[in-house]
């Protein structure tokens, strides 16, 4: 039987969490050690539901690992290269999930000839249904890009970028979720002030939410099934008359813009 690939964890947060669970029920031949040094307890407690390996401090099993996925937060990604840039393989895979983080920073900070990649997931990988966006640096073979499309297909579905792409997009794929999440939560609560309670408020709401998805899923064209909802001089084409009117399309934008700015921030402090 194959030898299992040992991935290495620095970092044992939602996402990682997400990453490993998907892999393991994809049935991946793989070995996971999860280290997280802050958080004794939440290691413990991933250590139990998971069939993982669990350790406080992982440079002690740095040197065992084929791939070293930086699931850390981009304020600590200066140290925690710094400690593996005189440990670091010539076969080692160092793959990071953190916002503004890309190969280039990357290879500038360990070796040179290290392999490098840029996972961006959204949280939606919990589910298995996450959008990722990655990029490669210039140094990935085509041994270990199979091997990256793997762990990342055990998350959902990727499209390969740019650096500099990725960079921009993700505030499309990884932080959008969240804008969305927060226009359910705006409607649940139109919803409440007609005098139903909270919880028909977010099955109304959420239904509503799925049931589009699933059309988009089908249809694909989003302008399509608007205008199909759409009667001219309708009532769903006053309340779309008022966001025009209220600049919907430029607020996304200014939040895209916004978002985008913060993570390039995140990655140089």
């Amino acid at each position: 039987m194959q030898k299992p690939l040992h991935i290495l964890f620095i970092g044992a947060g939602r996402m990682a969490e997400a990453i490993f669970s998907g892999m393991l029920q994809n049935e991946l031949n793989v070995k996971i050690t999860i280290s997280n040094h802050r958080d004794q307890e939440r290691l413990h407690t991933l250590g139990i539901k998971y069939p993982v390996q669990t350790v406080s401090n992982w440079v002690n099993i740095f040197p065992q690992a084929d791939v070293i996925i930086l699931a850390c937060p981009p304020s600590v990604h200066d140290k925690v290269l710094d400690q593996m840039n005189p440990m670091i393989q010539s076969h080692q895979f160092v793959i990071t999930v953190a916002a503004g983080i890309g190969p280039t920073k990357l290879e500038a900070a360990l070796p040179k000839g290290t392999a490098v990649a840029w996972l961006m997931p959204n949280t939606a990988a919990d589910v298995r249904k996450s959008m990722s966006i990655y990029t490669f640096g210039q140094y990935v073979t085509k041994e270990q890009q199979a091997l990256f499309q793997q762990i990342v297909g055990a998350i959902g579905t990727a499209e390969q970028l740019t650096e500099q792409q990725v960079h921009d997009l993700t505030a499309i794929t990884g932080s959008a979720p969240a804008f969305l999440y927060h226009f359910v939560e705006a409607l649940e609560q139109s919803a409440l002030s007609f005098g139903i309670t909270k919880e028909q408020a977010r099955k109304l709401v959420l239904e509503m939410v799925i049931g589009s998805a699933a059309m988009l899923d089908k249809h694909r064209e989003p302008a399509q099934l608007r205008e199909q909802v759409t009667s001219p001089g309708g009532a769903t084409a006053a309340g779309l008359a008022t966001l025009a009117d209220n600049q919907f399309v430029d607020i996304i934008g200014q939040a895209v813009d916004a978002t985008n700015k913060r993570a390039k921030q995140q990655g140089q402090e």
